[in-house]
């Protein structure tokens, strides 16, 4: 047998093991990838569920009480105890505590439901939620990618990611690929639109905020009065 060939053969035979072997390394990442975001998807939806739970405790209170087995003020003591831990807990679920890994293509960080990672080339929105506390406004932008993943934005570091990214999407809008949909409070958040969207945002979430509250605290003291 020719040399050269015998050697040709055993070049190619490399190759396709080479080959081999990427492909099988991007099935697993593949599924690594899949099986997180799964989980993100979870816990967030559980995370969720065990907030909304929470803020609708003074109308099971409301039950009890109705049938004799508890106070009457039952519903008042739960509305309290739940107004403070609903409003505080649902902003923050989603919220980034550590961001510890950045790429080109995702930001990975944990949150109160644990690790997330939303994938930056397939963001699909971006809008811009206000709470407010004795130190002024509290800003988080929430991130939501194709595969239904939610973060909380909150860093500099992550807010400097995120730009870039809403900026590749807008350039590649212009050749006819599908861009996120970010509010203009998001947008002004980012340095990409004029301030005054902000300034608008805010006033509506903390008109937003007041009513609401107010409203739920209503409800919460007549059912306790019943």
């Amino acid at each position: 047998m020719n040399p050269e060939l015998k050697i040709a053969g055993h070049r190619q035979c490399a190759e396709v093991r080479r080959a081999c072997m990427l492909m099988s390394a991007d099935r697993k990442r593949g599924a690594s990838v899949e099986a997180t975001t799964t989980r993100s998807v979870t816990r967030a939806r559980i995370g969720s569920g065990l907030a909304v739970a929470v803020l609708v405790l003074p109308f099971g209170g409301y039950g009890l009480a109705r049938t004799g087995v508890a106070p009457e003020g039952t519903p008042i003591v739960l509305g309290l105890l739940s107004a403070i831990a609903g409003f505080v807990l649902l902003p923050a679920l989603c919220e980034e505590r550590v961001p510890f890994r950045h790429s080109s293509s995702h930001l990975t960080a944990h949150t109160l439901t644990g690790e997330r990672s939303v994938d930056l080339n397939r963001i699909t929105t971006v809008r811009l939620l206000t709470t407010f506390s004795y130190g002024g406004a509290d800003r988080t932008l929430l991130v939501r990618d194709a595969h239904g993943v939610r973060l909380g934005i909150t860093t500099e570091r992550s807010r400097r990611k995120l730009r870039r990214a809403i900026e590749k999407a807008d350039a590649n809008d212009a050749r006819g690929a599908p861009r996120p949909r970010v509010s203009r409070a998001a947008r002004a958040h980012l340095g990409l639109a004029p301030g005054r969207g902000l300034v608008v945002h805010t006033v509506l979430a903390f008109l937003l905020l007041t009513v609401s509250g107010s409203l739920y605290v209503v409800v919460v003291l007549r059912l306790g009065g019943q």
